[in-house]
C-alpha cells in the first residue's frame, strides 16, 4: 500500500533515527558498508521497532537463524557434510551482531561452502549416472529430510546421493516399462530391451540433475543467497514478514494488481527450456507477428545491453527479465521450431491479466437457479484510481446475477490466499447493512474496528461461501464476518488456512525507510493482527465451516498452525453488531447436509484415501523393482480412485451468463480456457454439495414465508 497510518510513519521515523545512532561495540565493516550491511541493519531495526510481536535479537535468536538458513540452503541434507556445519558454527552466535551492524560474514561463508560441496555433488551425480543401476537389491531410501542428519563422511554422502538418484531412475524406468507393455504390437512402436530402457531412464535423470546444478551455478548468486538469508530472519518473526529485492517487489505488485508491462506471451518450462505457451491477441508479441507458441526463448536483453542466457532459469525468473517499464525495449533471442535462431525486438506495453479477475456463472437444477461467483484473490490496483478492485468487480457480478433473477448466490473463495484488506471490508458490506466487519489490533494492543458504513445492501437473498485449507487472510475475514452475522453458510474444509495477521510494505533506501518501492528492496512487515467481530482471532484456528466436506488436503500439513514460527491464537473484546435474520435455521441446514453425507459413501472414501496418501509422504521407499511396483500400484490406485471421486458423475447444469457466452471471442485461447473453466464446474463435487445446501436454505425460507401467509418470492 502506498500510504501507512500515521502511527506507523512515526515508528518508521524512530527506526531510522535508531539506525543512525546504533553500532557502538559492534565489529563495524573495515570498508564502507556494502548493500548487505545496509539492508540487514535496516531490516533488524524495522523488526525491532515495528513488528507486531518483536523478539530479542540475541544469541538464541542467532542460533535459530543459523539452523533455518542452513536448512533452506540444503533442505535434503545431501550437499553439506556435518564437518561443514561444525566449521560454520563459529557464526552460530554472531548473526545477531550482523543484524545490528557488524560485518556480514555468515551467509557468504555458508554460500562458499555450499558452492564447493554442490560441485562435488554434481561430480558424484555424474559418476553415479554413468553406470547402470541394479534394481534387484532389497534396500530402501528415506526421503523425509526431517528424519535425517547431515552425512558425516564422503562415503555416507555419496550413498545418500546414490539412493536418491537410483530412486529417480527407478521411477522413470518403471514408467518406461509400463509404456512398453501398453504399446507392444502397435504399428511403429519400437520395443526396447530392459537394458535400453534403464539407460534411457538414467538419461532422463541426467537431464534433470544437469538443470538442477546449472540453476545452482547460474541462478543462485550471492544476492540470491542473501535474499534467502534475510528471509530466514524475517520469517522467524512470523511466516508472513518477507524481504523482496526490487525486481521481486515489482513482480509482487503486478500479480496483486493484475496489470504489468510486458510483451503478452505466456511461458512454460519444458525439458530445461523456457517456451512460449501462447500469445495474447492484441499484445506487443502478437502485433510483432514474429513470436509463436512453441518458440524457445534462449536469451533476453534489455535494450542495447548484453543478453542474459536463460540456462538454469525457471518461468518466474524469465518473466521478471521480460517484464519492465512501459515503452522500454526488450530483445528476445528465439529458437524457432525449425531450429533457426532469431532476435525479436519488442516494445513493452500494458498487459491486463483479466482472467484472474472475478467471474460468474449460473447453475440450474430442477428447483432453483443459483448464481456462482469465483474470486481467485482480493486483488487491488493501488497505482490506478480506476484500476480493477476485487470488491467492485464482485459488486458488478452480483448485479449481473440479480438481473438474471437467481434464487441464491454462492461465492467461491477456495484457494483464495487473500489480498487487500480494504477490498474485503467493502465486499462484506455488499451483503449486510452497516456495521463492523473486522477488528485490527497493533503491538501496543490498540484495537480499531473496520466498518461498512453504507446502509445499502446490494444483495439480501440466500448466500453461501465456499472455502478450503488455502482460503487465507482476506478470505477468512470475509467468511468470518458472514458467519458471525449469520448472513450466510460457510461450506468446505474443517477450517481455513489460519492467517490472522496484517502486513504493510516498507521500502529500504540508503537513507532509511520509504513508503514506495526502494532501491535496496522492500519488507512486507507484519504490523497488526486482525480479529473477528466476535472477538476471536482467525490466526492458527482459521474459520471453521458450518458445513464440513471431507477433501484431499485435510491431512497435509499446509496450514498456518503447521509452521513453528506462526504467531499464537488469542482473542479480544467482541464488537457491537446486530445479527442478520437469514430466514432459515442453521442447525436444520447442517442436519440435512449431514444426512446426505451419511448416505453418500463418496465423501467417506475421499477422507480415507486422503488420510492414507498423506501417510505415504513420510515413509521409506523400496529400491527393489518388484516391491517398488507394488508400492506404486497401491498409491496409483488410491490416487486414481480419489481423482474419480472428486469428479461428479451426473454433471451440473453450469452455463455462462447469456451476455458472456463469447466473453473472449477476440482471443481463441482465452475463450477455450473459459469453456474449460465452465466444464470443470460441471464436474465439481463440492459445488454440487453447495447447490444442495443452497436449495435447503431457499426451501426453508419459502416455508417460513408460507407460514407467515406470504407468497414465496425471490429476495434481493
Amino acid at each position: 500500500m502506498k500510504r501507512l497510518p500515521f502511527v506507523i510513519l512515526m515508528i518508521v521515523a524512530a527506526s531510522f533515527l535508531a539506525v543512525k545512532t546504533m553500532g557502538n561495540g559492534l565489529k563495524s565493516p573495515s570498508n564502507p558498508p556494502t548493500k548487505y550491511e545496509q539492508i540487514l541493519k535496516l531490516v533488524g531495526e524495522m523488526l525491532k521497532q515495528a513488528h507486531y510481536s518483536p523478539q530479542d535479537i540475541n544469541d538464541d535468536f542467532s542460533k535459530k537463524i543459523f539452523k533455518k538458513f542452513i536448512t533452506d540452503l540444503n533442505a535434503e541434507k545431501n550437499i553439506f557434510l556435518q564437518s561443514d556445519i561444525d566449521a560454520l558454527k563459529k557464526f552460530e552466535t554472531t548473526i545477531d551482531e550482523e543484524i545490528k551492524g557488524a560485518t556480514v560474514e555468515f551467509f557468504l561463508a555458508a554460500g562458499k561452502s555450499f558452492n564447493k560441496r554442490m560441485e562435488e555433488a554434481a561430480t558424484i551425480s555424474n559418476e553415479l549416472l554413468a553406470k547402470p543401476f541394479i534394481f534387484s537389491t532389497d534396500e530402501t531410501v528415506l526421503l523425509d529430510a526431517d528424519k535425517l542428519n547431515y552425512p558425516v563422511t564422503d562415503a555416507e554422502r555419496k550413498d545418500r546421493w546414490r539412493k536418491k538418484i537410483k530412486y529417480m531412475t527407478l521411477e522413470r524406468y518403471v514408467d518406461l516399462l509400463e509404456t512398453r507393455e501398453k504399446n507392444k504390437g502397435k504399428e511403429g512402436f519400437v520395443v526396447k530391451s530392459d537394458t535400453e530402457l534403464e539407460k534411457e531412464a538414467r538419461e532422463k535423470v541426467q537431464k534433470i540433475m544437469d538443470r538442477t546444478f546449472d540453476r545452482y551455478r547460474l541462478k543462485f548468486s550471492d544476492d540470491d543467497k542473501f535474499n534467502m538469508f534475510v528471509n530466514a530472519i524475517t520469517t522467524t518473526f512470523d511466516p508472513h514478514s518477507e524481504f523482496f529485492p526490487p525486481v521481486d517487489k515489482r513482480y509482487f505488485d503486478e500479480e496483486m494488481s493484475g496489470r504489468f508491462y510486458g510483451i503478452g506471451a505466456s511461458l512454460q518450462y519444458e525439458e530445461g527450456n523456457i517456451k512460449v505457451a501462447s500469445v495474447l491477441s492484441g499484445s506487443p508479441a502478437w502485433k510483432s507477428g514474429e513470436i509463436q507458441a512453441g518458440d524457445v526463448i534462449v536469451k533476453v536483453a534489455q535494450g542495447k545491453e548484453d543478453p542474459v542466457e536463460l540456462t538454469g532459469f525457471v518461468v518466474t525468473d524469465a518473466v521478471k527479465l521480460i517484464r519492465g517499464k512501459k515503452g522500454t525495449e526488450v530483445n528476445l533471442t528465439l529458437r524457432k521450431q525449425d531450429g533457426t535462431l532469431k532476435v525479436v525486438s519488442i516494445i513493452r506495453d500494458e498487459i491486463v491479466q483479466d482472467e484472474t479477475f472475478a467471474r460468474s456463472a449460473i447453475v440450474k437444477n430442477e428447483t432453483s437457479k443459483i448464481g456462482y461467483i469465483f474470486l481467485p484473490e482480493f486483488y487491488a490496483d493501488f497505482d490506478r484510481p480506476n484500476g480493477n478492485r476485487s470488491f467492485t468487480d464482485v459488486a458488478n457480478e452480483v448485479t449481473k446475477l440479480k438481473a438474471e433473477n437467481v434464487d441464491g448466490i454462492v461465492i467461491d473463495l477456495r484457494n483464495n490466499g487473500g489480498g487487500s484488506l480494504y477490498d474485503v471490508v467493502q465486499m462484506a458490506g455488499l451483503f449486510i447493512e452497516d456495521g463492523p466487519i473486522v477488528q485490527v489490533q497493533d503491538r501496543e494492543n490498540n484495537a480499531s474496528v473496520l466498518k461498512d458504513k453504507d446502509r445499502n445492501v446490494l444483495y439480501t437473498g440466500p448466500l453461501a461461501v465456499m472455502v478450503n485449507e488455502f482460503s487465507a487472510s482476506a478470505s477468512e475475514i470475509f467468511a468470518a464476518a458472514i458467519q458471525d452475522y449469520g448472513r450466510g453458510v460457510i461450506i468446505g474444509s474443517t477450517s481455513t488456512y489460519g492467517k490472522g495477521t496484517v502486513q504493510r510494505n516498507i521500502g529500504l533506501d540508503e537513507n532509511g525507510f520509504s513508503l514506495s518501492n526502494a532501491e535496496l528492496g522492500t519488507v512486507k512487515l507484519t504490523l497488526q493482527k486482525f480479529y473477528r467481530i466476535n472477538g476471536g482471532s482467525t490466526q492458527l484456528k482459521g474459520v471453521s465451516s458450518d458445513i464440513i466436506l471431507p477433501d484431499n488436503l485435510e491431512y497435509l500439513k499446509v496450514r498456518e498452525k503447521d509452521d513453528e514460527d506462526a504467531l499464537p491464537w488469542d482473542e479480544i473484546n467482541k464488537a457491537a453488531y446486530k445479527n442478520w435474520d437469514p430466514g432459515y435455521d442453521l442447525k436444520t441446514i447442517q442436519q440435512l447436509s449431514n444426512l446426505r453425507l451419511e448416505n453418500d459413501n463418496t465423501f467417506n472414501l475421499i477422507k480415507e484415501s486422503a488420510e492414507w496418501l498423506s501417510n505415504q509422504n513420510t515413509k521409506e521407499y523400496s529400491l527393489k523393482l518388484d516391491k517398488y511396483k507394488e508400492e506404486q500400484e497401491a498409491i496409483r490406485k488410491t490416487v486414481k480412485q480419489l481423482e474419480s471421486l472428486l469428479k461428479l458423475k451426473a454433471e451440473l447444469d453450469v452455463s455462462a451468463l447469456p451476455k458472456e457466452v463469447d466473453r473472449w471471442s477476440d482471443d481463441k485461447s482465452k475463450q477455450e480456457r473459459f469453456q474449460q473453466w465452465l466444464k470443470s464446474l460441471q464436474k465439481d463435487i463440492y459445488l454440487d454439495q453447495a447447490m444442495k445446501v443452497m436449495n435447503d436454505m431457499i426451501n426453508q425460507q419459502n416455508l417460513v414465508k408460507i407460514k407467515g401467509n406470504e407468497e414465496p418470492k425471490k429476495a434481493f
